[in-house]
């Protein structure tokens, strides 16, 4: 009878056990899996960030410089003599000197001219071959760029110059235009792609994503095994299903991320893809985290479990109740080593990413955990003081003044609601922090934003990530981007826009536009070498800083062009600095053993009484400086007037 009880006792035991077991694994599973996706998202997010900035300061600089090149004078000088010099030894020389020392100042694998006239590829090695349009390694120049209105291009394709290697390269190719726009040839530089595809490597390795460069077709340009040398479509390799996947990724030109999740045929969510627009290049950054290996790992521990459980199960109908009792408390306790191990892991990862973690209760306006309600007090927030008095503490102690107003509108709890209302479940906000006051760095807070089905309250999860090396670096590339590396001067195009601004905030004030022009500037180059030529621009530019104030915009629009705007000049003002530039500008230079004279060609031009814009003034002036050529040279001519000066 009691051998009955204990067997029927052992029986409902194991029932009750096996019951409870199985709706534990069966919710820790879908809780875990609904974790998982969750993190993949996240990290798939911020390294789709690390690599857009990243694959955008490679590119950048390239493409900054052959503009540069597109635009030089001299350059433009040389193509339009081709075909009366192409077999003058003189010619040739002095293309190659032209490419080598760009070559040699940044150190490209390639640097190359390609003339429209005769289609002769020179390098820095001088005249390498002709290119003829059935050869079907010519399709970049014939069919790619000449049946294009975009000023530059971009392609990957191996190195055929002599010594190259046929190393697999992306190539940047910039038109080259007279002043009349006509086309004369490209102008470019190459970068050899091993490096960029080392980092993609690293990221890969680091963060199990896979990422990829591809252009409006499709076509991988850069990723961990393939560059567009080898022309394979990323939507052909059964990695991103559905053509409405495809269209939604090519179509995305937006300045933020494109995120979905790529499903199966069955509805299931399969990869998690990240898509961002890069314009500089014109490709498309596609990062890609497949779930197949999360599922499988899941679906082994499920199994795992299973099996232990059926050993449980016969262990327990064999041992004693006491027996059972004990195994039971393991159980428990193996359940929360597991779950202890697991948030670790968790924890660790997360630090990893980010500087802090905060959780605050925005229903009920107080922070959500001990932890949060520590650090606020750190700060010098009273004990059990409400979220949104505790921000304004922190923004007074800590950020930055000007940050301030827009940390507090951001977060407060106001906002939040609104947000989430409104269907938006992160906000971001990038500001300068200080833990002394006087150093500041820069923060960026991601705050996701969730409902607890417990109680129906909204929450927030703020994580705090440091940035400032990122921001540096961007503020740098920025700041690279529009300024001329030789001189200090702003590009053509950010002379332009910097103009038309000010125009336009101020449009009812007198403004001077003068534009410069080295004479005989080809000559110094030519007789003397570019590392002569060099040391004009620069004294030449010296000049200009002390001659204009620091608020005045000063531009590099051409090899020996310049540009100066300046605000609250009238007429007799833009004479009188017109005199005595024209003055300070003709002398003689000294570069070590070498003298040259020089004097400059000068165009001025007043608005708004002969111009309103940036392209008006520029071309105007461009008539008063051809006028001052005309008479010789080292002078100057005001617009629609006629002043020579000594």
């Amino acid at each position: 009878m009691k051998k009955n009880i204990l067997i029927q006792t052992n029986l409902l035991v194991c029932s009750i056990i096996v019951v409870g077991f199985l709706l534990t694994t069966i919710l820790s599973y879908r809780a875990n899996f609904s974790s998982s996706l969750e993190n993949i998202q996240q990290v798939s997010d911020l390294t789709s960030e690390g690599i857009y900035y990243q694959i955008s300061t490679t590119f950048n600089k390239p493409v900054n410089i052959s503009l540069t090149m597109a635009n030089d004078s001299l350059l433009h000088d040389v193509l339009i003599q081709e075909k009366e010099r192409m077999d003058d030894p003189d010619f040739i020389r002095t293309i190659r000197e032209y490419l080598s020392t760009y070559q040699e100042k940044y150190g490209y694998d390639s640097v190359f001219l390609v003339s429209a006239s005769t289609s002769r590829y020179y390098n820095f090695n001088g005249l390498d071959r002709v290119l003829t349009p059935d050869d079907p390694e010519n399709f970049w120049y014939f069919d790619s760029l000449l049946g294009t209105d975009e000023d530059y291009t971009m392609n990957v394709d191996n190195d055929q110059v002599e010594g190259a290697g046929n190393a697999i390269t992306v190539f940047v190719n910039c038109k080259v235009r007279d002043s009349a726009g006509e086309f004369l040839g490209v102008v470019g530089v190459g970068v050899r792609i091993d490096g960029l595809q080392r980092t993609l490597q690293d990221y890969q390795n680091q963060f199990g994503i896979n990422s990829y460069l591809i252009d409006d077709e499709g076509i991988i340009e850069l990723s961990t095994q393939y560059s567009g040398y080898e022309n394979v479509n990323l939507f052909e390799m059964n990695t991103i299903s559905g053509a409405q996947s495809r269209q939604n990724i090519l179509d995305w030109k937006d300045s933020d991320a494109l995120r979905f999740w790529d499903q199966n045929a069955l509805g299931q969510k399969r990869n998690y893809i990240v898509s961002r627009y890069l314009p500089e290049i014109q490709w498309h950054l596609v990062v890609e985290r497949d779930t197949s290996i999360l599922l499988t790992r899941l679906n082994q521990q499920f199994v795992l479990t299973a099996c232990i459980l059926a050993v449980i199960l016969i262990i327990i109908l064999i041992v004693i109740t006491r027996v059972i009792r004990r195994f039971n408390r393991q159980i428990i306790d193996l359940t929360h080593t597991v779950e202890k191990e697991r948030q670790d892991i968790f924890e660790k990862a997360t630090e990893d990413l980010f500087e802090n973690i905060y959780e605050i209760d925005i229903t009920h306006n107080l922070p959500a955990n001990p932890a949060t309600e520590a650090y606020f007090e750190s700060l010098g927030a009273p004990s059990s003081c409400p979220f949104d008095q505790a921000l304004r503490i922190i923004a007074q102690k800590q950020i930055k003044e000007e940050f301030r107003k827009g940390y507090i509108e951001t977060f407060s709890p106001e906002h939040v609601l609104r947000a989430y209302a409104e269907g938006t479940e992160k906000l971001i906000y990038e500001f300068m922090i200080s833990k002394d006051s006087e150093q500041y760095y820069w923060m960026r807070i991601t705050a996701r934003i969730v409902k607890l089905e417990s109680d129906d309250s909204i929450h927030m999860l703020v994580y705090r990530q440091n940035i400032d090396t990122e921001k540096r670096r961007e503020q740098k590339m920025q700041l690279l981007a529009q300024t001329d590396e030789m001189t200090g001067l702003l590009t053509k195009s950010a002379t332009r826009r910097r103009i038309d601004e000010l125009l336009e905030e101020y449009p009812d004030e007198y403004f001077a536009y003068f534009i410069f022009d080295i004479d005989n500037f080809k000559q110094a180059n030519d007789q003397f070498g570019h590392a002569f030529g060099d040391t004009v621009i620069r004294s030449f530019t010296q000049t200009l800083f002390e001659y204009f104030r620091k608020d005045d915009t000063l531009g590099r629009i051409g090899g020996d062009e310049f540009v100066a705007f300046v605000r609250g000049v009238d007429y007799a003002g833009a004479m009188e600095r017109a005199e005595r530039l024209s003055l300070a500008l003709c002398r003689t230079h000294i570069s070590g053993s070498i003298s040259w004279k020089l004097s400059a060609s000068i165009g001025v031009v007043l608005s708004p009484g002969n111009a309103t814009d940036a392209e008006t003034l520029f071309k105007n002036a461009d008539t008063a400086l051809y006028q001052t050529k005309k008479r010789g040279k080292n002078g100057y001519t005001i617009f629609e007037e006629t002043c020579s000066g000594s």
